[in-house]
């Protein structure tokens, strides 16, 4: 039995994000989603908005925004991760030198990663946010060289995935769910459906 079966999901399930990571993880569930990646600039973090905030609008807007291109009955993921550290968000690298100088203000410190988790249907939407705390051991300047000179960080947030062979290495330790991490808290996506089928299934059939 698949995960759809279990839970009874009907109609085709997206995921809203181009990342190998997310659909690796959704197929580690037993899903096999349709890719459809969302066309969501990030957004500069506005003044007084919380890190939890700008995320959770991000992956509500990309929900939003691929549900609206799709089916009716689709059932559509999308998701935002950042990193945060002395209250400042770390997106993406926009290139080689914006990778070292995030690598170097993470090495030897704690950062939070935050991921929110947007489910979305024809009748509801749910967001969630998973957060965990990452330490990073001491970087040389001779590693994170190398990381970059990679080009694996250049797609991911802090500019550096705890997934990746060498990324892995530069991890202490870390407190919270690893998956939240790679870009896909799965026990807290696995409720969000669990919730938000329930809740379909009770909009159909005539209570909420």
């Amino acid at each position: 039995m698949n995960l759809a079966s279990l839970l009874h999901m009907h109609g085709p399930l997206i995921l809203a994000s181009q990342s190998p990571r997310r659909l690796a993880l959704l197929r580690q569930m037993g899903c096999d989603p349709r890719v459809v990646p969302a066309d969501v600039p990030e957004h500069i973090h506005a003044a007084g908005e919380g890190p939890e905030t700008y995320a959770s609008a991000l992956a509500h807007e990309k929900a939003r925004v691929v549900w609206n291109a799709s089916a009716p009955d689709s059932i559509v993921i999308a998701a935002d991760t950042i990193v945060v550290i002395d209250d400042v968000i770390l997106n993406k690298p926009v290139d080689g030198a914006d990778a070292v100088r995030m690598l170097r203000l993470l090495s030897g410190r704690t950062h939070t990663v935050i991921t929110a988790v947007c489910v979305r249907t024809a009748t509801s939407d749910i967001v969630r946010q998973s957060t965990t705390r990452v330490t990073f051991r001491t970087l040389s300047d001779d590693e994170i060289a190398a990381y970059v000179e990679s080009g694996s960080p250049m797609d991911k947030a802090g500019s550096y995935g705890i997934q990746d062979d060498f990324g892995a290495v530069f991890v202490h330790h870390i407190e919270g769910c690893y998956y939240t991490i790679v870009g896909l808290p799965l026990a807290m996506l696995y409720e969000m459906l669990k919730e938000i089928t329930l809740r379909d299934a009770g909009i159909k059939g005539g209570t909420v």
